[in-house]
Order: structure tokens, then sequence, then C-alpha cells
């Protein structure tokens, strides 16, 4: 495994680690009710998130890598900082991924999203050389949203009853961004 290790003005990303400070970040987000609603998975315990974090280690180990789950941390919180959220890139097909990120809610509106959003689409239309990308977002999800839309993410349209979660169906938006419309946009 090469280690990914992305850094952006404010952020770094890289690959979480199986200890109880990753594990804690991870549950801070992923056990926050307020913010698994845009999550297509109920709130998770600390032991899951323990879990999660060791499935995220050996899919960093798959020969070829088509999954890259990683931990967010601030460069203003040092060098072993404990993660304020995850970035998710997942290859599906040919030269194309999805994309994802969740936060901590006391990071919320701070521009954490857009830095994480364009640091995915360098490391992915760069070194992973794909031609599209795409993100799905709960449609209740404005800022996220908004932060796709200022990437340069197109609105593809909704996809009806995509996720029964909750005992409930929710629809999703989907977006996409292909590798010409980022270059326009970066250069």
């Amino acid at each position: 495994m090469v280690p990914v290790q992305l850094t952006g003005p404010r952020l770094s990303i890289r690959e979480f680690q199986h200890t109880p400070g990753d594990v804690d970040a991870l549950h801070a987000v992923f056990g926050d009710t307020e913010t698994a609603r845009y999550l297509p998975f109920e709130p998770r315990d600390r032991e899951t998130c323990a879990d999660q974090i060791a499935i995220y280690l050996e899919e960093a180990q798959a020969e070829p890598r088509t999954v890259y789950r990683l931990a967010v941390t601030r460069h203003e919180d040092g060098e072993q900082a404990a993660p304020i959220g995850n970035a998710v890139l997942g290859v599906e097909g040919v030269r194309a991924a999805f994309v994802g990120y969740a936060l901590r809610r006391d990071t919320w509106g701070q521009g954490y999203a857009s830095e994480i959003t364009r640091l995915l689409c360098d490391f992915g239309f760069g070194a992973l050389g794909l031609h599209r990308l795409a993100a799905r977002v709960d449609p209740a999800n404005t800022a996220s949203s908004r932060v796709l839309t200022k990437a340069g993410f197109q609105l593809e349209g909704r996809i009806r009853h995509d996720l029964h979660l909750r005992g409930a169906w929710h629809d999703a938006l989907q977006y996409s961004l292909l590798e010409h419309e980022w270059t326009a946009a970066a250069g």
C-alpha cells in the first residue's frame, strides 16, 4: 500500500489509523444523529466505528486499490491531530469514481467540505487519472449541494427512492464532474 496524503491550505487528508483517537473521531461523526441524517446508514456506535476503520485498512491493501476512505485533519490542530471527518473516493468502472465526505457537526459552515472536494478532485483527476467523478446527496442537504455546484459538479437529476432507511424511502440528487470540466475550472 502506498499511503495517501493530500494537503490543502487548511486540511490534510490521510489514511485512517486503528488508534483510539481515530476511532473516537470517526464515532464523533458517524455516531452523531444530526450528521447521520444525511448519511446512508443509521448512527453508529464506537465499536462499529472501530470495525469500520479495520475495513478501511483492509481496503487500502487491495491491489488494485479501488476504495479510499480517508481521515481529514486540520493543520492548526497539529501533526498528530484527531480527524474532524472523513473523505471517500471509490472507483467504479472505467476511469470513474464516486466522492463523498462527512464532517463533525461543530466544523460545518467553515469551508472544509469545499476544500475536501477540491483535494479529492485533484487526486481523482490527477494521480488516479479518472475521467468522471460522481456524488449523491440527500435533497435536504442543501449545503453539500452548494459545495458540489461551487466545485463545478453538474446536477444530473433526482434518483427516486434510492435508499430505504429508517422505515422510509429516500431520494438522492446525483451530481457529476468530468475531467475536462475540472481542468477548465482549475486552470
